[in-house]
């Protein structure tokens, strides 16, 4: 299978993917959900993931997060091979190395805002993690939300502290799964515009999914996904 990446550079991709497998048990006998995926990211890219539900873009994202074990093939990260690593050594990479945003908000509902986006620095031993939350709130617009709970914020505000969480540890790389996909089309147009405006203020490299192209078409780069493999590059 020819390697999806955007050109050769001397330099080693921030993520590279190899011949990476996922089979998972079922009741009828093994599902492939990725076979044979190949992929590379350059440092600074944003790369736009498209394919129809059921493509295997989802369990991708789960991989290279360190949140599901491939069945076989290898993930890099900065020259990193993670899928080798122990539980505590991902969630460690997850921690320091990677963001992420998902459709689904995942705050911790007795948190309030400033405290959700803190808690990851704190964990890293972040001294200033308090002036940091406060300063990656007030970039997503919710300076004069941060003692709101969750529960007490609309689902824009919602995710818009999400990506406050994702940005705010500085991460080499953003993973973002339909972050609108709960959201209406005005409330996840600000979210967008967050999120691209927080990405090229930071270099951050996101690797974003999503079903609508337009979307996709923001990325430096499109690639298409169809029954667990990469089927096209599509230049954006």
């Amino acid at each position: 299978m020819d390697i999806i990446r955007r050109s050769p550079t001397p330099d080693t991709p921030l993520v590279r993917v190899r011949d990476l497998f996922l089979t998972v048990p079922s009741a009828a006998g093994p599902v492939n959900i990725l076979r044979g995926v190949d992929l590379d990211i350059e440092k600074g890219e944003a790369v736009g993931l498209v394919g129809p539900s059921g493509s295997g873009k989802t369990s991708l994202l789960m991989v290279l997060a360190g949140l599901e074990r491939a069945t076989s093939g290898s993930v890099s990260l900065d020259g990193q091979e993670i899928t080798r690593l122990n539980e505590d050594a991902l969630a460690k990479l997850r921690r320091d190395r990677v963001g992420i945003v998902f459709q689904a908000f995942h705050l911790i509902p007795t948190m309030t805002a400033l405290e959700n986006v803190a808690i990851p620095l704190e964990l890293a031993g972040v001294r200033d993690a308090d002036s940091r939350a406060r300063a990656a709130l007030d970039a997503v617009g919710l300076g004069h939300r941060l003692t709101h709970l969750p529960g007490q914020l609309s689902g824009g505000e919602q995710q818009r502290t999400a990506l406050a969480r994702a940005f705010a540890p500085e991460p080499a790389l953003l993973l973002a799964d339909e972050p609108t996909g709960n959201l209406d089309h005005a409330t996840g147009d600000v979210v967008i515009e967050l999120l691209f405006t927080l990405r090229r203020r930071t270099g951050t490299t996101l690797l974003l999914i999503t079903h609508d192209r337009t979307l996709a078409a923001r990325c430096d780069r499109q690639v298409h996904m169809s029954d667990g493999k990469m089927q096209e590059v599509v230049a954006a």
